[in-house]
């Protein structure tokens, strides 16, 4: 069958989690440690832990948040890094047949595991820039929100009834713009690394896809990139309470040129989605 390596790669807040959870369902090895589950993904991160450390170590020797919330991508790797990262890798090649590993900061390293592991297969996970945005926006309102209505009656009454809305609106707009620079970067990222790939190496999918044709998906992943796998329905695992219904954050960014590079961004990821089903 010969050694296969399966990257799934995509920006945060885009159902990574998700879709890495069903493919270890499906058989496909994704670490020995795997990160545990937060508030937002209760049935685990499924970030492989030596992947996501060295990713972090990485970022941070180069003055980056660990988070990956970082809006570039020139990062420099020692030497010693480098040696780390040949070595996690081979030892997962030694063990297994086939395997892969998700770890949202991937995006940021593209340029190089396409060298270190040049046969590697990528399923890249897209999301629209307004629900990954409206994501991390509400995601971060909850904190805000928590610590209000951890207040006496009064205050609690006046936060609900008074404050809370407009708080709201400042808080996206202090935040949203950030957010969309983040999401461009990682998805820059991402198409300049797949241009430079053969089509037949990468798929680009969504949850949503996912959902309508799993099956077709699957068939993809193993008659044409010939992983072994067993079907799971998809459907089982997912959980609409678990992604945010977008808003329309074009109203908290007050840069046009932003906005327009993620619509041009966006648009050429769904030509690759739709591509995707074509393979």
């Amino acid at each position: 069958m010969g050694q296969k390596t399966l990257i799934i790669t995509g920006m945060h807040r885009s159902g990574t989690s998700l879709i890495t959870d069903w493919l270890s369902r499906c058989g496909l090895q994704i670490g020995e440690r795997l990160v545990t589950g937060g508030i937002e993904n209760t049935d685990g991160q499924f970030e492989d832990v030596e992947f996501l450390k060295l990713h972090e170590e990485i970022l941070s020797n180069n003055n980056l948040h660990t988070s990956g919330f970082v809006d570039e991508t020139n990062m420099e790797l020692s030497l010693y890094q480098l040696e780390k990262l040949k070595s996690i890798i081979k030892v997962k090649q030694q063990l297994y047949d086939q395997w892969g590993w998700k770890d949202p900061r991937t995006c940021l390293f593209l340029n190089t595991y396409a060298q270190l592991i040049p046969g590697a297969k990528y399923l890249v996970i897209a999301r629209d820039y307004n629900s990954v945005v409206t994501s991390f926006l509400k995601r971060g309102f909850v904190e805000v929100d928590k610590k209000y209505m951890a207040r006496d009656y009064i205050s609690r009454l006046i936060w609900k009834h008074i404050r809370r809305s407009r708080r709201q609106r400042e808080f996206y707009t202090d935040h949203a713009e950030r957010l969309l620079k983040i999401w461009i970067t990682y998805n820059e990222a991402i198409l300049k690394a797949l241009k430079k790939l053969p089509p037949e190496n990468y798929l680009v999918v969504s949850y949503n896809l996912l959902l309508k044709q799993d099956c077709t998906i699957f068939s993809l992943l193993t008659d044409k990139w010939k992983f072994a796998l067993n079907y799971f329905d998809f459907r089982q695992i997912y959980k609409s309470s678990l992604m945010s219904k977008a808003n329309d954050i074009e109203t908290f960014v007050s840069s046009p040129i932003l906005l327009a590079k993620a619509r041009h961004l966006q648009m050429q990821l769904d030509q690759y989605v739709k591509g995707s089903l074509n393979h």
